[in-house]
C-alpha cells in the first residue's frame, strides 16, 4: 500500500476517496485510543496518589466522563468512572549499538479500562471534578463531580467509593452512594457551564445557561449543598464558559455567545460583572482558561477558529452607564488588545487549556478535528517567515497536531508531564 508521508495541514489539505489519516507513531511518547458505547464530549482528570511528576510506563490514570446517547435511549446515560492502566509507551527500534540495558518489557503492557456506573437521566452537557483533601491521612480524600445535564439539571455526585472500589478488592457501591448527593434545579434553560474553585475548602461551584445567568452552589460545613437563588446576570447571550481565577477566591471569568468575557466578584451584592471586554464583535467566546502559573494571563476561544491570550492587568473596572436601561455595566470602551491571537483553526474552537506547569504552552481543540500544541514562548522576528517547515500559513508557536474525529476538550494531566486526553465523537485519545 502506497503511503502519503507528508505532513497533513486540516483547513488547507483535504482527503481525497479512499484516503485516511494515520499518526506518526515517531511523534508520540504515548498514544492510546478508547472508544465507548455512547461518545462521551465532556470529562475531566481525577487526582490520585500515584506521585507527582510521573515518567515511568505503563501510566495510570483515573477520569470521569458523560455520555451523550441518542436521544430515544436518553435512560441509557450514565456518569462513568474510570481507571486506565497498562498505558505503555510507544515501541521504538531497538538500536543494536546501544548501551542501554534497560528491559523494556517493564514498560509495555496490555491496556485496561476498569469502570464504574451512575445512571443519569439525561445527557451531559458539561463534567467537571473536584478532590477535597481528607483531614484524616488514613482516608482518601472526597472526590465530587457536577455534571450540566440536558435537562437544565446541575447534579453533584460523591465519587469517593467508585474510585476506591478500583484498587480495594471487596468494596461494595451501593445504590444510595450513586444517586445524587444534591440536584439543582434553578436554571430554566440547559448550560455549558461548570466550574470547582480550586481555592475554597469545602465544595464550591459555579453553573451557566443559555439564558445568560450563573448560579453558585456551596456546600455547608454540615455537608448540604446549597444554592444562592440570585444569579450573576450581565450576558446578553448564553454562559459557554466559566473560571475561576486560580489565586484570588472570589473572583472568576465568563465567556458568552454575546462575544464578550466578563470578570466578576461572588462578594458583589449587585450581582453584576466589574469588568467586560468585547472579545468578539461577530461570534460566540467559547471557552476559557486562566493561566495557573502567570495569573494575569486569560485565553480564550472563539466560534471562527480564532483563539486568543489576554493580559487582564490591561482590562478595566466598569461603571454602571446612565443610559443603559438595565443598568447593566457597558463593555470596555477602547477594548484591550490580545497579546497573542491565531487564525490558524478555520472552525469553532472547543476547548482550550493551560499547561499546568509551564505558562507558554497551551492545548487547543477544534471543530477541524484537531487537537493542537502551542508554545507561546516562540517568537515571530520581524524578518522570519510565517511559515513553518516551509509549510505556508502555519505559525511558529504551533507545536503539535493530532487528529482526533469531532474532538471537543481536552485536559492535561497534571501528575503526569506531557500527557494530554482528548476526547470527541469518535472516542477518547
Amino acid at each position: 500500500m502506497e503511503v502519503d508521508q507528508r505532513t497533513f495541514i486540516p483547513g488547507r489539505d483535504i482527503l481525497q476517496h479512499g484516503e485516511s489519516l494515520s499518526p506518526d507513531s515517531s511523534a508520540y511518547e504515548m498514544l492510546h485510543t478508547l472508544s465507548t458505547t455512547w461518545p462521551c464530549l465532556s470529562f475531566d482528570i481525577i487526582p490520585d496518589s500515584l506521585g507527582d511528576n510521573r515518567k515511568t510506563y505503563p501510566a495510570t490514570l483515573y477520569a470521569v466522563a458523560g455520555t451523550q446517547a441518542e436521544n430515544r435511549r436518553a435512560k441509557d446515560n450514565e456518569l462513568m468512572v474510570m481507571k486506565l492502566s497498562g498505558l505503555s509507551k510507544m515501541d521504538r527500534p531497538q538500536d543494536p549499538d546501544s548501551d542501554d540495558d534497560d528491559d523494556s518489557s517493564d514498560e509495555s503492557a496490555e491496556p485496561i479500562l476498569e469502570t464504574k456506573s451512575i445512571p443519569l437521566s439525561s445527557t451531559t452537557n458539561r463534567i467537571r471534578a473536584r478532590q477535597i483533601p481528607s483531614p484524616d491521612s488514613s482516608h482518601p480524600p472526597t472526590t465530587f463531580t457536577a455534571t450540566m445535564l440536558e435537562s437544565a439539571e446541575l447534579q453533584i455526585h460523591n465519587i469517593t467509593p467508585h474510585l476506591t472500589s478500583f484498587d480495594t478488592p471487596g468494596t461494595i457501591i451501593t445504590p444510595q452512594q450513586s444517586r445524587p448527593v444534591a440536584t439543582i434545579k434553578v436554571h430554566r434553560s440547559e448550560g455549558y457551564a461548570v466550574a470547582w474553585s480550586p481555592l475554597f475548602a469545602t465544595g464550591k461551584v459555579l453553573s451557566g445557561d443559555n439564558d445568560g445567568r450563573i448560579f453558585l452552589t456551596t456546600q455547608e460545613p454540615g455537608g448540604k449543598w446549597t444554592t444562592d437563588t440570585r444569579p450573576f446576570i450581565g450576558h446578553q447571550g448564553s454562559v459557554e464558559d466559566v473560571q475561576w481565577s486560580p489565586n484570588e477566591r472570589n473572583v472568576f471569568a465568563s465567556a458568552s455567545s454575546d462575544g464578550t468575557v466578563k470578570i466578576w466578584d461572588i462578594r458583589s451584592k449587585s450581582r453584576k460583572p466589574a469588568v467586560s471586554v468585547q472579545v468578539s464583535e461577530t461570534t460566540d467566546v467559547n471557552v476559557l482558561s486562566w493561566s495557573k502559573q502567570t495569573p494575569h494571563l486569560l485565553a480564550t476561544g472563539a466560534d471562527d477558529g480564532q483563539w486568543a491570550v489576554w493580559d487582564l492587568r490591561q482590562w478595566k473596572p466598569l461603571s454602571t452607564s446612565s443610559n443603559n436601561n438595565n443598568n447593566q455595566p457597558a463593555a470596555q470602551a477602547g477594548a484591550p488588545k490580545p497579546v497573542a491571537k491565531f487564525d490558524f483553526h478555520k472552525e469553532q474552537i472547543t476547548s482550550l487549556e493551560w499547561h499546568p506547569t509551564d505558562d507558554s504552552i497551551v492545548a487547543v481543540a477544534a471543530g477541524d478535528n484537531t487537537l493542537t500544541l502551542w508554545d507561546l514562548a516562540v517568537e515571530l522576528d520581524d524578518e522570519e517567515s510565517r511559515d513553518t517547515a516551509d509549510v505556508k500559513d502555519v505559525p511558529p508557536q504551533l507545536l503539535f497536531v493530532h487528529y482526533l474525529e469531532e474532538v471537543k476538550e481536552c485536559h492535561w494531566h497534571a501528575q503526569i508531564p506531557g500527557v494530554v486526553v482528548g476526547t470527541g465523537g469518535g472516542g477518547f485519545g
